[in-house]
């Protein structure tokens, strides 16, 4: 039913609907979903599909086409009879807005029907750890895009939100930011005026990935979101695990350095404390203090205070060895954690994403050597591991996938 809702806000007034109405907005839902998966079909096949007769499906997408929600797009190929009519969605018929929300930046931007950028993908330079009022401030930011791009709000399904931290997914509540108590994207949606739906931005990740990215077709894949921090989320028997209450996945805070340094998490030796962006930048403003030669002295003007992911990254890229070596480290360090979870999870595909993915070209090589050390090698050899193609939009991407399941799922 709330997908009904949400795909057909004018058809249906305040009054229950009644069971013929309910059946026919099922069916259309269901022509609709159909439609968004496969992109192209003929009446033929959504009969032979659903198991309803010719004539009822003609129906129904002919009252679809009236509503312009379906277009007929061409002929397809005859198999022995009168050449078929392929239908597929109005593009513009329907949007989802998608928000990467992170602790120094949002991205933001609208997509069709079709999963297509209607919008340039917009970025703020404010984030959760910047802004006193997020909430307040994307609303601001919402209501200007869908003015900009003249969206009317009627056509818009949700909007679609990745965000860090601890999510419990029984209770809606979000533990590390924008926690007031009660249900997170409920306290949104009062905010935007708009139905807000709302996932980990480490799980949103893997929505982007199995959805439009390279975990397409994979059964079990694990996806590293490696940026300031590391974060972890998990596609298990062709679906995204969760946890009992939504906190799997912090593969950053398993220790591998009993006698380490102290993590934010107030443990010992985590991961994020050898191998995340935030500690790379510690470490690189450290070492160029104490005298390192790098060409990231000449990029910030000895700035030590201007050093970012982005700079290393770029210094590398450059072929400075300082850099070089900085980011083999990370992977060494990454290597040695992903050893237990292929142990654990018998991966076939691992896929590196966030902000560090940029620098797959000098991580990936220090991940296998390490896994070849501490994995044992018939469990191993069944792990590939790759960059994401998605880049920085995996996670924007996963906010469309995430709105769509919700709907139609």
């Amino acid at each position: 039913m709330a997908g009904i809702n949400y795909l057909f806000k004018s058809s249906f007034g305040e009054e229950p609907m009644k069971n013929n109405q309910l059946r026919k907005l099922n069916l259309k839902q269901f022509l609709i979903s159909e439609l968004y998966q496969h992109k192209q079909l003929s009446i033929h096949y959504l009969s032979k599909t659903i198991k309803m007769s010719t004539p009822t499906i003609t129906r129904a997408i002919d009252e679809l086409i009236e509503e312009e929600m379906v277009v007929e797009i061409g002929i397809g190929k005859s198999t022995g009879g009168r050449r078929p009519s392929i239908y597929g969605l109005n593009a513009s018929s329907r949007y989802v807005m998608g928000i990467d929300l992170e602790r120094y930046f949002i991205r933001m931007g609208i997509f069709d029907f079709d999963n297509k950028p209607v919008s340039e993908i917009h970025e703020l330079n404010e984030g959760l750890d910047t802004h006193p009022d997020i909430p307040g401030f994307l609303a601001e930011k919402v209501y200007e895009l869908i003015e900009a791009y003249n969206i009317d709000r009627s056509k818009l399904l949700g909007i679609g939100i990745s965000l860090p931290g601890l999510i419990d997914i029984r209770t809606g509540i979000s533990y590390t930011y924008l926690n007031t108590g009660k249900p997170t994207a409920r306290e949104l949606m009062d905010r935007l005026g708009l139905p807000v739906f709302l996932e980990q931005d480490t799980r949103t990740m893997a929505w982007g990935e199995q959805a439009f990215g390279l975990a397409r077709g994979h059964q079990n894949v694990l996806c590293l979101n490696i940026g300031s921090g590391i974060g972890l989320s998990m596609i298990l028997n062709g679906k995204i695990y969760t946890g009992h209450s939504g906190y799997s996945g912090e593969f950053g805070h398993i220790q591998i350095e009993p006698n380490g340094t102290l993590c934010h998490c107030g443990k010992i030796g985590c991961i994020e404390t050898v191998a995340s962006g935030k500690m790379m930048i510690s470490r690189a403003r450290k070492d160029i203090l104490e005298g390192a030669i790098s060409q990231i002295s000449g990029m910030i003007n000895n700035d030590l205070s201007k050093i970012n992911i982005r700079i290393v990254l770029e210094a590398a890229k450059a072929g400075d060895q300082y850099a070089i070596d900085l980011l083999a480290r990370i992977g060494e360090a990454l290597g040695k954690g992903l050893s237990t979870l292929i142990h654990l999870f018998n991966p076939e595909l691992i896929i590196i994403g966030g902000e560090m993915s940029k620098a797959a070209d000098y991580l990936i090589s220090p991940i296998e050597s390490n896994l070849n050390i501490f994995t044992i090698s018939r469990i191993r050899k069944d792990a590939i591991i790759v960059a994401s193609e998605l880049g920085d939009n995996a996670r924007l991407m996963g906010t469309v996938a995430l709105v769509m399941n919700k709907i139609f799922g």
